[in-house]
């Protein structure tokens, strides 16, 4: 790994991240503790967590993750490792009065204190209020639920800083799920993103997309650890996907934001699709949409949703076979970095920037 990196402040002088930083498996390794255990992540939605005793589980960087509601209301993030040798404390989703260890039986109330040792009789110097599942920080942004390993780190609320406002009319907390498709793709989680955060490559890889957004009026803002994406609509059909259930008089617009590092929400008049970027190792990687609704009940919105299903797996497949295709490029003896587009790759360069800094 190309330890002496350091990205350029100037975008019209910076290059790209050293090609080995995408696919040196000690490169995701860093990450892994540098970035994603030290940055909020998405593990689940509000509504999964509304009544007492209600749970789910997820990962963070590695780390097993309980969370759930407690009696008193407050919403905890616990470790899922068993304190005596480190079974799974819970598994999936769902509603408990208290957790019981998959290996061997020891049971933890809701906020995590150790409840019942079976056969642990005779176990000398062993302080039950001491074996506690420690727990983390967790937080939530209108319907997503997010957890933070790091207590040194920044408050989601910092983090998050001027998105907060600029979403607070898109009534987020209003959100349910609706349903999820997964993608693999043969890429480093790296490759994805840097692929997200620019529109430059939509009139060569997006026909479809390209014949509807207004490319030439396409911007890309950087905030502190997010980025904006806005993307006019051409005038079309009432039906598009970009107009359906449009407020009379309001001009379509797609609006695609991203979250340091790996999470995304792409924003249309009747849904708000949850992205998020998973590495499935150095070379290989997850990728996730979850679509929210305001009512995932209405009659109908299977019915409705089917055309924007095709388009968003278009856009996916092309997107997957582009970043594939980079990913093997970036092994290539003749390449090591490149250089960026001023006009259009300040959101890539704002990436490289923040991970840079994780990094060091």
């Amino acid at each position: 790994m190309a330890e002496g990196f350091r990205s350029e402040e100037d975008l019209a002088t910076a290059t790209t991240l050293p090609a080995s930083w995408y696919f040196d498996p000690s490169a995701l390794e860093r990450e892994r503790d540098r970035v994603f255990a030290r940055t909020w992540q998405l593990v689940g939605y509000v509504e999964d967590l509304a009544s007492a005793g209600d749970f789910l589980t997820a990962d963070v960087g590695g780390e097993p993750l309980l969370v759930a509601r407690g009696e008193d209301g407050a919403l905890r993030a616990l470790s899922n490792v068993c304190r005596h040798r480190a079974g799974p404390v819970a598994c999936g989703k769902g509603r408990r009065s208290s957790f019981r260890c998959g290996y061997h039986g020891w049971t933890y109330a809701l906020d995590g204190r150790l409840l019942g040792t079976p056969e642990f009789d005779g176990v000398r110097s062993f302080e039950r209020a001491r074996a506690s599942l420690p727990e983390l920080r967790v937080a939530t942004f209108g319907p997503l639920v997010l957890a933070q390993l790091d207590p040194s780190a920044p408050a989601l609320e910092s983090v998050l800083g001027e998105m907060t406002a600029e979403t607070s009319a898109l009534g987020l907390e209003r959100l349910r799920f609706f349903t999820r498709r997964d993608y693999e793709v043969a890429c480093n989680w790296k490759v994805y993103v840097d692929n997200y955060l620019e529109g430059y490559h939509i009139p060569v890889v997006h026909p479809g997309l390209f014949r509807e957004i207004d490319y030439a009026a396409y911007r890309v803002e950087t905030r502190g650890h997010h980025s904006r994406q806005h993307a006019p609509v051409r005038s079309g059909s009432p039906d598009s996907l970009y107009r359906r259930r449009l407020e009379e008089g309001k001009e379509p617009e797609a609006l695609y934001y991203w979250l340091f590092p790996n999470l995304m929400l792409n924003v249309y008049p009747d849904n708000v699709q949850v992205n998020v970027v998973l590495p499935l190792g150095a070379s290989r990687t997850l990728v996730r949409f979850d679509w929210l609704v305001p009512d995932p009940t209405r009659p109908g919105l299977a019915a409705d949703f089917e055309r924007s299903f095709a388009f968003s797996d278009e856009v996916q497949r092309e997107d997957a076979a582009i970043c594939e295709a980079v990913q093997r490029g970036l092994r290539s003896r003749f390449y090591d970095r490149g250089r960026l587009s001023v006009q259009r790759e300040n959101g890539v360069h704002h990436f490289h920037g923040l991970l840079a800094a994780a990094i060091s």
